[in-house]
């Protein structure tokens, strides 16, 4: 029947890889105040200049992950999670996945990077938008949570 979506939770191992890489592609934070910032997984991009500093570039700029403020820990903290979250997609893909430990670590990622959000918007004047948080907390919903719930 056209118009009608699938259920939440019916989707291939191959089309929750999909969504979850282009999770990956989609900035995790907004950052607007008198220039605009996008973090993303891979790293940070300011729109004045354009410039992209990776990730990694950024941790050893700060003189690695202990030197920054409890709320950009979480930053690498979100990625990690993704990116155990992406293996485990696409060890579904190849071979089997157990959805409630993906769903598990994408909820995670998306709640540790609220902190992000949360933590860049204290700063007079700026304004941080949690995008990728709340798209992971939706995918993980519409994904995962009925594996969780059917336990």
């Amino acid at each position: 029947m056209a118009g009608v979506s699938a259920p939440p939770g019916s989707s291939t191992p191959r089309r929750r890889l999909l969504v979850l890489l282009a999770l990956g592609l989609v900035p995790w934070t907004v950052l607007v105040g008198s220039e605009v910032t996008l973090l993303f997984p891979f790293g940070l991009v300011n729109a004045n200049p354009l410039h992209l500093t990776p990730l990694n570039d950024y941790l050893r700029f700060a003189r690695g992950f202990a030197a920054l403020p409890r709320y950009l820990q979480a930053w690498p903290v979100s990625v990690g999670c993704y990116l155990a979250g992406l293996a485990s997609a696409l060890v579904g893909v190849v071979w089997r996945e157990d959805p409630r430990v993906t769903g598990g670590l994408i909820a995670l990622a998306g709640l540790s990077h609220v902190s992000v959000a949360v933590g860049l918007s204290r700063g007079i004047g700026r304004l941080a938008l949690p995008i990728g948080p709340v798209l992971a907390l939706a995918v993980a919903w519409w994904f995962y949570w009925p594996a969780v719930r059917r336990g």
